[in-house]
């Protein structure tokens, strides 16, 4: 077999164990046999482009991401040690005063939304980009401050996988793999309330808007509906979203009100 697909294969067995699935769970979300599943970690099997869909849906990547074609940002946060991810170009390091606010603003999030069937990963991703860039559009600062990457289904959040492991490590939320449509999907459930102290009342009115206009949208509406926004718009696919694009956004996006304003 080629050299692509026992790269392919390596690809496919680290991003499964970063999942915690065992080859015979994947086979049955794959509907395939377990030895299947070892012929393909081990090279030895051709990938057909519906098992690559089925698989980038599984973990929850792009196909280009599954196939070694989109870099994978490197996360380092502040005193915690982090497993090196396939393929580094983007380091990024979070300081820990951030790091303190993503984890109450997600479990402010998974409070308020998260048991609603349609709340899965990729949904979050979306409210915490629509959280971070409408604060930052009203009052011109970071919220979270996290770094968005424009991957095939919308903006992620580069950080979200470290932070979320380790608050699944402290037993403050608990990772689930479930199905919302016959569509594979991973939950997150949290096992403590927020710290209130650690959000202002600005903070929370946004966070609340954001929940209250999209929260019930699924994972195809939400990232369609990220897809129009102007700072996703003006970014080269796999680049950083820059915050500042904000104040570039059309109407229908805008939550700022600009004609008060003195020029």
């Amino acid at each position: 077999m080629s050299d692509i697909y026992v790269k392919l294969g390596e690809r496919i067995r680290q991003l499964r164990s970063r999942a915690e699935l065992s080859q015979e769970q994947l086979a049955d979300r794959m509907h395939l046999s377990r030895a299947a599943v070892s012929q393909i970690e081990n090279g030895d099997r051709k990938v057909a482009t519906h098992e690559l869909v089925s698989l980038s849906q599984i973990f929850g990547c792009s196909v280009e991401n599954l196939l070694g074609l989109e870099s994978e940002p490197q996360v380092i946060l502040k005193g915690a040690k982090v497993r090196q991810p396939v393929r580094a170009a983007i380091r990024i390091n979070v300081p820990q005063k951030n790091v303190e606010k993503f984890r109450e603003v997600l479990l402010y999030i998974l409070n308020k939304v998260g048991s609603k069937h349609n709340i899965g990963e990729t949904v979050i991703y979306k409210l915490l980009y629509f959280i971070d860039f409408n604060f930052y559009e009203k009052y011109e600062e970071q919220l979270i401050g996290a770094t968005y990457i424009k991957n095939r289904y919308g903006p992620t959040p580069a950080e979200f996988k470290a932070i979320a492991d380790r608050m699944v490590r402290d037993k403050e939320i608990v990772k689930l793999e479930d199905k919302y449509f016959d569509y594979p999907q991973r939950k997150y459930l949290p096992l403590r309330h927020p710290d209130l102290s650690k959000l202002k009342a600005h903070e929370i009115e946004v966070i609340d808007d954001v929940l209250n206009r999209l929260s019930d949208m699924n994972a195809t509406q939400i990232s369609e509906y990220s897809h129009n926004d102007v700072p996703w718009l003006a970014t080269e696919a796999g680049g950083t979203i820059e915050y500042e694009s904000v104040f570039y956004r059309t109407p229908a996006y805008s939550v700022r009100d600009y004609g008060d304003e003195i020029s």
